[in-house]
This record gives structure tokens, sequence and C-alpha cells, in this order.
């Protein structure tokens, strides 16, 4: 058995210890999303900090603990807070998390965060169901020895983003009467912001939002076979695009003023999955 499968077993096997609740859904929380445990009725809640060798979020609005419960009637797990490369984890632990819900029970991930928007018909306070993703600017979770018990050494990536999920978001979204953009998200390493000139090279590339997580995520599911969909807040424009300078502050205050609404349109899509 790897070090690598041997540490997600030890997690498992203290889930395990915890709880015999089976999860369908997987949903990590970004920022703006923190009180979503209103939405759903916790069955047990599990600080990270519990897990042996488990990562601990360390930045300000990622609280660090897994709920379980039920949305609707679908089981789900929750990761309120998830930990990012930047924080100084290796990336292979920034997605121990996805692979711990896979092994949980999981067959969907619902993916959501805070982006910067490049975009230029973007509003601050957008909504935006990520249709496909550039990970090239941030280690593969994939990179070294391949652990078969999770997937196969090369992995097909065309449709990364469920195409009938995406449907799914599109049609709830409708329903709901919430305006939903589309486009496709970038990730780079942060922890800083992107200069004005990164941002107009991403733009060239095709992405319509930046930001410090998420796409490693994805891979990390994909791998493992998981159907992943993904939703963005467009909390801020990106550098060059907007002329003030860009805090954490104000991302979290926009995320936060959206976030009622970005619960709502979680909530329902997964009631529907």
């Amino acid at each position: 058995m790897s070090r690598q499968y041997e540490r997600l077993e030890k997690c498992y096997e203290y889930y395990k210890s915890v709880t015999d609740f089976v999860p369908r859904v997987g949903l990590i929380l970004g920022s703006g999303l923190g009180g979503y445990a209103k939405n759903m009725k916790v069955e047990c809640e599990i600080p990270y900090g519990d897990i042996p060798g488990f990562p601990v979020s360390t930045v300000q609005g990622h609280d660090g603990r897994f709920l379980l419960g039920y949305i609707g009637d679908t089981p789900a797990v929750v990761m309120k807070g998830r930990v990012h490369y930047y924080e100084g984890y290796s990336m292979e632990e920034v997605v121990l998390p996805v692979r711990l819900m896979k092994k949980m029970g999981i067959g969907t991930l619902f993916l959501t965060n805070a982006s910067g928007g490049i975009n230029r018909e973007f509003q601050v306070g957008d909504f935006m169901m990520i249709t496909d993703q550039i990970s090239s600017f941030a280690p593969s979770p994939l990179i070294g020895e391949n652990v078969s018990e999770l997937g196969e050494r090369f992995p097909d990536m065309t449709s990364i983003y469920d195409p009938e999920l995406r449907s799914l978001i599109r049609d709830t979204a409708d329903k709901e009467n919430i305006p939903i953009r589309e486009g496709i998200y970038l990730q780079t390493t942060g922890p800083n912001f992107e200069s004005p000139a990164e941002v107009r090279m991403y733009g060239l590339l095709g992405a319509d939002a930046v930001g410090m997580s998420t796409a490693c995520e994805a891979i990390a599911a994909r791998h493992a076979k998981v159907r992943v969909c993904g939703i963005s807040c467009i909390s801020n424009l990106a550098s060059g695009i907007s002329k003030e300078e860009l805090s954490h502050l104000d991302v979290q205050a926009v995320a936060d003023r959206r976030s009622e609404e970005f619960e709502r349109l979680v909530t329902r899509i997964i009631e529907r999955m």
C-alpha cells in the first residue's frame, strides 16, 4: 500500500469510527457560504483537526469541518472550508478531502468559490457556472506515483464539468429566477492576486474568471470517476480590469452579500440531484 493511500485509509477509518452516514453528494463551500449549515439537516459534524493526518484550513472565512446530513432528501457531506495550495500544503494534501469524500460514498462533487472576473461583461456579484477550466498554472494533483485504487494513470478530462449537471444548474437557476453566467475558470497558486499583465494573458487563453482553488479538486474527483459541477461567485474584477487595489476583505464582503441567493441556488440544485 502506498504512503498516500495509507494516509487516506487512516482518515477513512476515523470517519467510520465516528459515523456510518453515507453521503451521495459532496459540496465544498467557498467564501461567503460559511453559514450554509442552516440549509441542511445536520446529522454529524467532524472538525478537520480531529481526523488523523488531515489538513486544517488556516484562511479567514474557512471554518474547517465536515457537515454530514440531508439537503432536502439528498444525503450530503459539506466541506465548511477548504484547504489551499498556498497555505503550504502539498497538492496531495489539498485534494485529500475530495478523495476522502469519495471513500465516504459520494458520486457527485459540487464545487463553489469566490473568484475574480476576467470577462469584461461580468459584474461584481455575478454567479458563473463553470463549463471548463485551465489548471496549467498550478501543479497537477496527480503528479507522482499513481494509486490505482483512486483512479487510472492517465484520466480523460474531456468533460470535467458534467454536461447533465450543467443542464440541471441552468434549469434550476431559471426556475429560481437567479441570473447565471457561464464560463471557464482558471486556477493560480496564490496567495497573491494576479498582476494586470497576467490577467490579460489569462483572458487571451480563454479564461472568464480566476481563483486559487477548485481546478485541482475537480481533477482529483474526475480521476476517481466522480461527477463534477461548479459555480463561482464573481467577488471582484481582476487586476487591470478593476482600477482599485484588491483585498481579501472586499472579496469576503461581496461573497457575504450574495450568500443568501447563492445558498438558495446551491440548495435547490442539490435537492434535484
